[in-house]
């Protein structure tokens, strides 16, 4: 998979889908501060998601419209509905149309892929886009939401970061940490084998907690604190190694965009209301990001 759509996820580093996403953060942020009120979630935070989702994946910007009416995940929404048979029936028409019309886009090219010399499924092409869609958008929308809440109670950081531009890229890579908008991610383990005194036997599951790695007390100080400042921050809300996040690059770009940005145009942000994401599990409950979040952005 990596092999297969790998060059989409180095996008962000053309220019012209540089300056693209650079022009849809200043529409956005221009939209926001002539409003009154505006929810960060919906009319913020999905839209840029999708748009620069669009961008990544080649197509054409028209059909980040009907992304944006999915929410904030792809496969279900707050009150519980499985929307997934939605997705795989518009991602089956695109690879319908990308057959017909073959482009450079993500749908032509996973069309035309072969694996060990056979053409792909199609249940394999589903897969991979739901990889595709499902990958970097309740992660990014949670952490820009996240982001922007923060400089709300922080008002400070956004004077810092106009005054030490050189921070950008340290303070993104810290709220990545901070947010770690996905909280972990299960394994099969092959062998039998012991994870700090309990038994795991082969074919049994433990989960990476990414969440627990990223607040440790042991590698950060005072890990519940933003330090826009942080360094060395080794955080692994990306992952490692071969499993790190092929989409790690996008999200970067994302965030060091709107960062910049609101450093530079936004003098203050003042939440009106907000609803919390929270994620219930029988060993935790963990506050991931907003279901709503009405802000009035302040120009500087």
């Amino acid at each position: 998979y990596r092999k297969l759509v790998e060059p989409f996820f180095m996008r962000p580093k053309l220019p012209e889908d540089q300056e693209a996403l650079a022009a849809l953060l200043g529409r956005l942020i221009e939209q926001a501060l002539g409003r009154d009120r505006i929810d960060i979630v919906r009319e913020f935070a999905i839209p840029l998601q999708s748009h620069a989702l669009a961008l990544l994946l080649n197509v054409d910007d028209r059909e980040a419209e009907t992304w944006i009416n999915w929410g904030v995940h792809v496969f279900k929404e707050g009150d519980g509905e499985a929307k997934g048979s939605f997705m795989e029936s518009y991602c089956g028409r695109m690879f319908d149309k990308a057959k017909k019309h073959p482009g450079e886009d993500f749908f032509s090219v996973i069309g035309q892929a072969e694996i060990n010399g056979r053409p792909l499924t199609r249940e394999e092409k589903l897969g991979f886009a739901n990889i595709a869609f499902a990958g970097g958008r309740d992660t990014v929308i949670h952490t820009v939401s996240r982001t922007i809440a923060w400089f709300s109670d922080n008002p400070d950081g956004l004077a810092y970061l106009r005054d030490h531009p050189e921070k950008l890229n340290l303070a993104v890579e810290e709220f990545f940490r901070y947010v770690t908008p996905l909280t972990h991610i299960g394994r099969v383990c092959p062998h039998a084998t012991d994870v700090h005194g309990h038994a795991v036997e082969p074919g049994g599951r433990v989960s990476l907690c990414w969440a627990a790695a990223n607040r440790d007390p042991e590698v950060f100080e005072d890990p519940g604190e933003v330090r826009l400042d942080r360094r060395p921050n080794p955080h692994i809300a990306f992952g490692f190694g071969p499993h790190a996040c092929l989409g790690a690059l996008h999200a970067r770009a994302i965030m060091r965009g709107l960062v910049q940005r609101l450093a530079d145009q936004v003098g203050r942000i003042e939440v009106l209301s907000c609803e919390e994401t929270v994620e219930h599990e029988a060993d935790y409950t963990r506050m991931v990001g907003y279901d709503s979040l009405h802000v009035r952005m302040i120009r500087r």
